[in-house]
């Protein structure tokens, strides 16, 4: 059966948005951030404080893609109020391993003795800081944030050894105010 459904986002105080043809720009007092939404049969506006989303005669496709422009948005408006933080511990056990930021990268350097230094492009909107044992990886975007803590994880990679005595590495310990690992 074919409905019509509307979804409404309210806007938080301080925050503002802009909408350009498919783009939507969400801007508060932490950030802003631009993304496209593009679907031939959803539509985007903005009435006042609100952002409305409407699909006439949705099918089921065109629910979970309401669904998804939903949370999409909702994760914008959170970010740019408050930006979203991951955690992550630098573990070194047989070589005392040294992390630290040196422009758009973070340098990872005597990593399980390696004479390269191993090194991860920060993403374009993201924040990263070492401060002792833990990077911390700041954006309003999400999916930025989460992004490059994951690459800063999976730069750290071990292959070829036993990953029970060989515990080295940056592993992510909270996501966006979640723990993950204790």
């Amino acid at each position: 059966m074919k409905d019509d459904l509307t979804r409404e986002i309210e806007l938080k105080s301080g925050v503002t948005a802009q909408l350009q043809g498919n783009m939507l720009k969400i801007k508060g007092p932490k950030g802003e951030i631009i993304r496209s939404f593009l679907h031939p049969k959803i539509n985007l506006s903005i009435e006042g404080n609100k952002i409305v989303l409407f699909a006439p005669r949705s099918t089921k496709r065109e629910k979970t893609m309401l669904g998804s422009f939903e949370s999409h948005i909702v994760n914008m408006v959170q970010g740019v109020v408050e930006p979203y933080v991951y955690r992550l511990k630098i573990c070194s056990g047989h070589f005392p391993m040294s992390v630290s930021v040196a422009g758009n990268e973070v340098v990872i350097k005597n990593f399980l003795g390696e004479a390269v230094p191993r090194k991860v492009e920060i993403m374009k909107g993201a924040e990263v800081k070492v401060t002792g044992e833990e990077i911390v990886v700041s954006s309003p975007d999400v999916e930025v944030a989460g992004q490059t803590a994951a690459k800063i994880e999976t730069a750290c990679k071990i292959t070829n050894r036993d990953r029970r005595i060989f515990q080295d590495g940056c592993y992510i310990t909270h996501k966006a105010d979640k723990s993950v690992r204790a």
